[in-house]
């Protein structure tokens, strides 16, 4: 089964719609070009050409389907065995530290994340190498904590935290660093009804480019775009309708 769509648009063309948002001046495109990538002899994407430039893109599979390997590939975690991925024309591959400042990533467990002591600290870690001041730091820091609901926080041990509140730190610590897209594997699996919808919620307000990968459907079912991969490879990419019941007869 393949449903493929063509949601791309042209290499170097930008939509406003980010502009539109508030946002960056529009979001940025991310090729994916022959794009093969082993883990050992295990090969875990196959033969996929993508490009990326929606506000709001959705990435679902199954375990093991390659999807997050894909969402790795965006900002540089890992660098494809064969082919390309550019970022706004920068190669991962030879311009990885600024592909990263450009794409944040957040990870499913946010413990793999938090690497500072203090909830503040954290934040302020992501910070070390813009070249701000301590003071412009600081003041960073807490409007960053202050906008997502941190606050009162700042103080707190931050490997003691909620689960919920441990993945807005997680988001928090990247966020503050202002990246043109955040890539979220998974962000919501370990969070319980309450805590997705508010990680939910928050995504769906930031003026940033999106990338999620999710089991969630439901989180994707109003975006712009949805690519399901299986087996390694890209088997739908269209609109969420579309792609998602493509998902659901793949699954059953």
């Amino acid at each position: 089964m393949s449903v493929v769509g063509t949601g791309g648009r042209p290499r170097g063309v930008r939509s406003r719609a980010g502009e539109q948002a508030g946002g960056p001046a529009g979001p940025l495109t991310m090729a994916i070009e022959s794009v093969t990538h082993r883990y050992g002899e295990r090969v875990v994407l196959q033969s996929v050409d993508l490009e990326l430039s929606e506000r709001r893109i959705g990435v679902v599979g199954a375990n093991g389907s390659g999807k997050s390997t894909l969402a790795r590939l965006l900002n540089g975690l890992v660098v494809p065995t064969e082919g390309r991925v550019l970022v706004d024309g920068l190669d991962t591959r030879t311009h990885g530290p600024a592909v990263r400042r450009r794409v944040g990533f957040v990870f499913t467990d946010p413990d793999a994340q938090i690497v500072m002591p203090t909830v503040a600290e954290d934040v302020a870690f992501s910070l070390r190498r813009t070249g701000l001041s301590r003071a412009e730091t600081a003041e960073r820091v807490a409007a960053a904590l202050d906008r997502f609901g941190l606050a009162g926080h700042a103080d707190h041990p931050a490997h003691l935290l909620s689960g919920g509140q441990k993945q807005l730190l997680a988001l928090t610590s990247v966020l503050v660093t202002e990246p043109d897209v955040l890539v979220c594997d998974e962000p919501t699996t370990l969070l319980d009804a309450r805590n997705t919808r508010q990680v939910a919620a928050l995504l769906d307000d930031l003026p940033q480019q999106v990338v999620l990968v999710t089991h969630d459907l439901d989180l994707v079912a109003g975006f712009d775009r949805v690519v399901v991969v299986d087996e390694g490879r890209v088997v739908a990419d269209a609109a969420p309708g579309v792609a998602l019941a493509a998902y659901r007869e793949l699954v059953g």
